[in-house]
Formats: structure tokens, C-alpha cells, sequence
């Protein structure tokens, strides 16, 4: 259990901060609210007035999301291996660049498909 003291002291006192900040943040905030300021901020331009419905997103938007999300799973997979790196050896190193070279490969052809390009 002393194991688990200094992991349990941190988590109480990131919760004590958020809390804390949340608390403060109302406590000290402005009180007036008024047209303005309850208005969308859109960099100094109008808003402009949304459809009923919400609207459409272009589907450019979930293809980048999912390709973030593949991304980023490679890079959890590193973390891993990379504290690992030296318990496994040559058999370790020949896994990964096979991982790496298999996404660099769907990179390539995203990349070559324009999938990374706004229009």
C-alpha cells in the first residue's frame, strides 16, 4: 500500500486544483451578463445565423478526426516498446519498423489521395 500513497496524494491534489479552480472562477468571475457578452465570438466577425437543423459538416472534418486517431494510436504503441526497447532486443526492433513502415504506407496513401488537403 506505500506504493499507492504518492500516486493517491497526486490525484487528490489534482482534484483539489480543478475543484479549486472552478470555485475561484465562479467566486471572482463577472457577475453582469448582457447581450454581448452571451452573443457567439466568432474573431471580431458577425456570427453567422446557424440552419435549424445544425447544418452539414463536410466529411473532411471525421476524415481528419479518424486519421488523428490512427496517428495517435501509433504513438501509444511507441511508448511501450521504447521503455521496453532494450529487453527485447533485435526481435523488438524488426516489430516496430515493421509497424512503423505499415502506417508510413497508409500515410503515403492518404497523403497521395489528398485526404491531408483542404479545399
Amino acid at each position: 500500500m506505500d506504493l499507492y500513497i504518492p500516486i493517491i496524494v497526486l490525484g487528490v491534489l489534482a482534484f483539489a486544483f480543478a475543484a479549486g479552480s472552478v470555485a475561484m472562477a465562479a467566486f471572482t468571475g463577472p457577475k453582469r451578463w448582457n447581450r454581448a457578452r452571451l452573443d457567439a465570438y466568432e474573431c471580431g466577425i458577425e456570427p453567422t445565423p446557424q440552419p435549424v437543423g445544425g447544418g452539414r459538416f463536410p466529411i473532411k472534418y471525421y476524415l481528419t478526426a479518424m486519421l488523428f486517431i490512427v496517428f495517435d494510436i501509433e504513438i501509444i504503441f511507441l511508448y511501450p516498446w521504447a521503455v521496453a526497447f532494450d529487453r527485447m532486443g533485435l526481435f523488438g526492433l524488426v516489430e516496430m519498423v515493421l509497424f512503423i513502415v505499415t502506417v508510413l504506407v497508409a500515410y503515403a496513401y492518404i497523403w497521395r489521395r489528398g485526404g491531408l488537403e483542404w479545399d
